[in-house]
């Protein structure tokens, strides 16, 4: 892979503007429309509509920082309890995936909180009518192996997504940066990535790497 750092900040940059696009453009739809609006009721409406949207923009923003940011302090380690707050919060927009958290450990590197969350992100995504996702951590002989299961009625994921998750790439788009992330991770210790389906309707992604 020879992806500059450069060229990979632009396509995460693209990547973030695409995702936070809707929730801000809402946010200012809706102080256009409370601007004009004198009926008590619409104009209620619009606040709700407005707080939905600034949430759903604050909690992209704390899962962006974390995923992708230097989020969790200056130190090597990350309470996972602040990632499945990051991940709760952003399940919580669409309010169709339910989450199963099985990560006892009391702090994870740095890089493996981002390969976690980036592989919920992922995972997230391909479940297009919703479902499950569960995400588990364990530490076996200096490797953390990290799991991110989905279920249900409708999973799709990009193959230049799952080529880049497993194999690398040097042609990345902006939608598969965080794939890339996952990859390059994983890679740098020795890890690999892979992509399963066990059965109808469900789809594991698996990643190894250094535990400390």
């Amino acid at each position: 892979m020879t992806i500059s750092p450069v060229d990979y900040a632009s396509l995460l940059c693209s990547r973030l503007c695409h995702d936070l696009l809707s929730p801000v453009g809402a946010l200012n739809n809706g102080l256009e429309l409370l601007a004009d609006e004198t009926d008590p009721a619409m104009r209620q409406r619009c606040m709700e509509l407005l707080a939905e949207s600034a949430r759903t923009s604050a909690n992209k923003l704390k899962f962006f920082r974390l995923a992708f940011g230097a989020a969790g302090g200056f130190g090597d380690m990350v309470d996972p309890r602040e990632a499945r707050a990051a991940i709760e919060g952003l399940l919580s927009d669409a309010k169709r995936t339910t989450l199963g958290w099985l990560v006892e450990a009391e702090a994870l590197l740095k890089p493996a909180v981002k390969v976690l969350l980036n592989l919920a992100l992922i995972a997230n995504e391909a479940l297009v009518r919703g479902g499950t996702l569960d995400i588990g951590a364990e530490e076996h002989g200096g490797q953390l192996e990290i799991v991110v299961k989905i279920e249900g009625a409708k999973i799709i994921l990009d193959p230049e997504i799952r080529a880049t998750l497993t194999n690398g790439s040097d042609q990345v788009t902006a939608r598969g940066a965080a794939a890339w992330l996952v990859h390059t991770l994983a890679a740098q210790t020795g890890g690999v990535v892979q992509v399963v389906e066990p059965a109808a309707g469900a789809m594991i992604f698996g990643a190894t790497m250094a535990a400390r």
